[in-house]
């Protein structure tokens, strides 16, 4: 059996939609933050070193709202998304304020993780058994299969993960008999119509879908083989787009592109349980009454950190 592998919790979003800082938001009865209930479950699972992706100006909140509660026997690292830290030292436009996206924040930590690892939003709440899954796979998968590293991501129902509030981004899944990834697709706008589930792709183009697609909520299972890849497509990318003012660099494209090129395998588990998180201020309420339904049945210790 492998060492146990490293979480990287990816923090450094700004919260647009929301209108403030998800990630240092409270929604446990003494404050709780997502990310707290996201340590709990993955230590419980068999998590070690815990990475956190943040940008420099948080660091001072983040320390307060969210570090000052780990227990002390959780390892933990910052690393620091910022713009511009890329490769090559290309330069950035002053005036842009979003960060690279969910890819570029990922490359931030090659240097602090040699082990097998797992990526969450520190936004979002997956649930113990999709951490269990995914530790299983790190920690006693043999992670090639020939010479192409062997990963994982967990999949989520897409009807599971929709908001009442408005329209939301998912990655659709492509999947064949044998749960592996053959695409995905970023959907940037899906929502309720109704009894309809509906994909705005273009202007003219709406895209009816199920709600048991496969959805990416960003949660992967990696090796550090996918560092030198995401280095040689972000530096790609930026080449392209470093003009932009928004334009950002997904993970969940760049593993597409690893697939065309036939570079990895991503075997897509299966979560069954009831993804939880928060795109608008409205989804607040919702995501504290679930969490609330979570302590009655006694899922969690409130406070959450009295058993470690």
């Amino acid at each position: 059996m492998n060492a146990a592998p490293s979480l990287v919790i990816l923090a450094a979003g700004l919260g647009s939609r929301f209108g403030s800082l998800k990630q240092l938001e409270g929604f446990g009865p003494h404050g709780e933050t997502i990310i707290d209930y996201s340590i709990y479950d993955a230590v419980k699972a068999g998590f070690g070193k815990m990475v956190f992706v943040i940008r420099k100006s948080l660091e001072k909140d983040f320390t307060a709202t969210v570090l000052s509660r780990i227990p002390d026997k959780i390892p933990v690292e910052l690393a620091f998304q910022e713009l511009s830290k890329v490769p090559g030292n290309l330069p950035v436009p002053e005036t842009r304020q979003k960060p690279w996206g969910t890819g570029h924040a990922l490359w931030s930590v090659a240097s602090q993780v040699q082990e097998p690892f797992a990526v969450i939003n520190a936004d979002d709440f997956y649930g113990f058994t999709s951490f269990q899954q995914m530790a299983d796979f790190l920690k006693n998968s043999y992670h090639f299969t020939g010479s192409k590293p062997a990963w994982c991501l967990a999949g989520y129902p897409l009807e599971n993960t929709l908001s009442v509030n408005g329209s939301v981004s998912r990655a659709i899944c492509q999947v064949d008999e044998n749960n592996l990834l053959q695409a995905i697709r970023e959907l940037k706008e899906i929502f309720k119509n109704n009894d309809q589930i509906v994909a705005h792709v273009s202007a003219d183009n709406d895209l009816l879908l199920t709600g048991q697609e496969k959805v990416s909520m960003n949660f992967w299972g990696f090796t550090p083989a996918i560092f030198p890849l995401l280095d040689s497509y972000l530096q790609q990318f930026l080449k392209e787009q470093r003009h932009s003012e928004k334009a950002e660099f997904y993970l969940s494209e760049a593993v597409n592109q690893m697939l065309i090129e036939n570079l990895a395998t991503v075997k897509v588990l299966t979560a069954a349980e009831q993804w939880m998180g928060v795109t608008y201020p409205e989804d607040k309420a919702v995501v504290k009454q679930q969490l609330g339904a979570l302590l009655a049945q006694k899922i969690y210790p409130n406070p959450l950190w009295n058993s470690i």
